[in-house]
């Protein structure tokens, strides 16, 4: 490292140069200065908000697995309306994540995204749990599976008040998913060797931050619920929310913030494909350096991003075709930016186009991950959940195997497995981003296998003890819920491989300008997932109504009645087929080129 000479018989120089060559770029402190290596960022400025997303998933997972319940059993709404209504929530909480990283990269800020996102997760879970402790805004008690009965439906007010109380929390939730995990990764450096690989331990241990939050909330809070009150499982989780909220704000001190642009990246894609439209009858350039670019002098190469032309998507390329203007002294920048973009934005907009496929290739994992998270919890409210001779474990806890399998692998795949494959395939995550996703991908689908055939040995049994139209949890059926167990176990090693490698895969691949907004394309592939289960079920039971006893195959609150069976097994068909796609799809990916073009000029003046 050189420095400076004396200059005036003081070192101001060398200290500036000193600073300069410690500073990250394109990040400030909380003050607005440049933020610094060796003050702020890195793994201690990471666990603030691993901890604040651990309380956050605590706090509201147990409303994912266990939700059903609440709104089939407290809320009156039929099995298939409760589960539709709670994928539905789902689905909401994640496709309005894209909208707040919208926000966020454009005006907010990751860091206020995170904190007011938080709030209004709070305020959403302080009003259910007002709701669930006061009779006067929830529908009398009522066993919803005696069919002697006839329960109270919600009225106008409360379900109102419900349905605020869910979507602002599925607001609040889905600002914290968007904002957080690309706050954590600008507390490192992509350029620099040893922050990048930190990073990779980031994005690992952000899915340790969710299982321990989600092993409280399965566990804890979901008994909670059930023995001692809904109002107080809720209660408790509004409490954790507010303890995450306190300390992510404290800890700003220690954050690199990666400031808002004041424009939108989105924007400027939107612009790609309006331009390529209304130049589409233009004729391509041969040579691609007579497409437009703005020069790249020495200030624009550090501020703005330059990347290469790459012979792919060419009709995008038709948006960066210069025409000559009727005015001569006209210059190309003077051109409207829906008629003439540059060579960097429209190669911005192959990026993300080259991504789609990938994007819909895990929207099938999510519509199985809906099945688990309500029919599998209804199917375990059925069976006998005895653990230990009296102690009863609730079915909505179930998950908690597989997430405390992936607590104890997570540190081991991360620690061992990470830097052994890394030694055979020079790759800094061990394998590929696309690689872990085809694994999880693999997997799901033979969750939904196993899924089926536990659900025939279920009914089975059932049916060989004459208790077809027994009560559920009143009249367990004589075979253990724990049978339920390898569907969840499965699938919680999906979880490991796919989602974080999506995370990792669309930080790592997405333009500068969309760092925040990429991330969330996994929260948008699950919101289409929940969406796309919802839409599923009702075709389903649509398609077979006239064909089964029970009016379709998921119809009635009488889950031995119906044929889920049949369901499962045909979402591990559609798995498999969705599997073949993405083999062919990822062979076909072509990675954006991770190092901008670096001006000869400017590398001269480095000189």
């Amino acid at each position: 490292m050189e420095t400076s000479e004396v200059v005036d018989g003081n070192w101001k120089v060398e200290a500036v140069e000193l600073e300069q060559l410690v500073a990250v770029d394109g990040k400030v402190d909380w003050k607005g200065r440049r933020a610094l290596k060796n003050k702020h960022g890195g793994m201690i400025a990471a666990i603030p908000m691993l901890v604040t997303l651990g309380f956050e998933n605590l706090a509201t997972f147990s409303l994912a697995v266990n939700g059903v319940p609440y709104f089939n059993g407290e809320m009156h709404y039929d099995l298939a309306d409760a589960a539709n209504m709670l994928t539905t929530y789902l689905g909401v909480s994640y496709i309005l994540a894209l909208l707040v990283a919208v926000v966020a990269d454009t005006w907010l800020g990751r860091y206020k995204s995170v904190l007011i996102s938080g709030s209004l997760d709070f305020l959403g879970l302080a009003l259910i749990t007002v709701q669930a402790h006061y009779s006067s805004l929830k529908p009398p008690p009522c066993n919803v599976f005696d069919p002697r009965f006839h329960c109270e439906k919600l009225k106008r007010g409360q379900e109102a008040f419900l349905y605020i109380g869910l979507y602002l929390l599925a607001f609040g939730s889905a600002g914290v998913k968007a904002s957080l995990p690309s706050h954590g990764a600008d507390q490192f450096d992509e350029t620099d060797p040893k922050e990048s690989r930190l990073m990779s331990t980031f994005f690992n241990t952000l899915l340790l931050a969710v299982c321990l939050g989600g092993a409280v909330s399965l566990t804890f809070i979901v008994w909670i619920q059930i023995h001692k009150g809904w109002d107080w499982g809720f209660g408790i989780g509004t409490i954790a929310m507010l303890l995450g909220i306190i300390i992510f704000a404290v800890a700003l001190p220690l954050y690199r913030i990666h400031p808002a642009k004041g424009t939108s990246a989105l924007l400027e894609i939107v612009q790609v494909y309006v331009a390529a439209i209304r130049n589409r009858r233009l004729t391509l350039p041969e040579d691609p350096a007579e497409l437009y670019e703005i020069e790249q002098d020495k200030e624009a190469a550090l501020e703005t991003e330059f990347l290469p032309h790459r012979d792919i998507y060419r009709f995008l390329d038709k948006a960066a075709i210069q025409t000559k203007p009727n005015d001569q002294s006209e210059k190309p920048q003077a051109q409207s930016p829906w008629k003439l973009c540059r060579v960097t934005q429209v190669e911005n907009a192959k990026i993300l186009l080259s991504m789609v496929p990938i994007f819909c290739c895990t929207i099938i994992m999510t519509l199985c991950l809906a099945q688990l998270q309500t029919f599998s919890i209804q199917q375990g409210y059925t069976m006998d959940t005895r653990f230990i001779n009296n102690f009863h474990i609730p079915p909505a806890s179930l998950p908690i195997i597989p997430v405390t399998f992936l607590i104890i692998i997570v540190p081991i795949y991360d620690r061992i497995f990470v830097p052994l494959l890394r030694r055979f395939t020079g790759i800094p995550t061990g394998v590929t981003h696309l690689q872990r996703i085809g694994v999880g991908l693999v997997l799901s689908c033979i969750s939904m296998a196993a899924a089926s055939i536990m659900e025939v040995k279920r009914k089975q049994v059932a049916r060989d003890h004459n208790m077809l139209d027994a009560i559920p949890v009143l009249q367990p059926l004589p075979i253990s819920t724990f049978w339920l167990s390898f569907q969840y176990f499965i699938f919680g090693i999906a979880d490991m491989f796919t989602y974080v490698g999506l995370l990792q895969f669309f930080y790592s691949e997405a333009p500068k300008g969309l760092k925040s907004t990429s991330t969330c394309f996994l929260w948008t592939s699950m919101a289409l997932g929940y969406f796309l289960s919802t839409i599923v079920v009702k075709c389903v039971n649509g398609a077979t109504k006239h064909h089964t006893n029970s009016r379709g195959w998921l119809a009635g609150n009488n889950i031995n009645r119906n044929h889920l069976n049949l369901f499962y097994l045909f979402l591990s068909v559609v798995s498999f087929i969705n599997f073949i796609i993405y083999l062919f799809v990822s062979k076909m990916y072509k990675y954006r080129p991770q190092q901008p073009i670096v001006p000869d000029d400017n590398a001269k003046s480095k000189e």
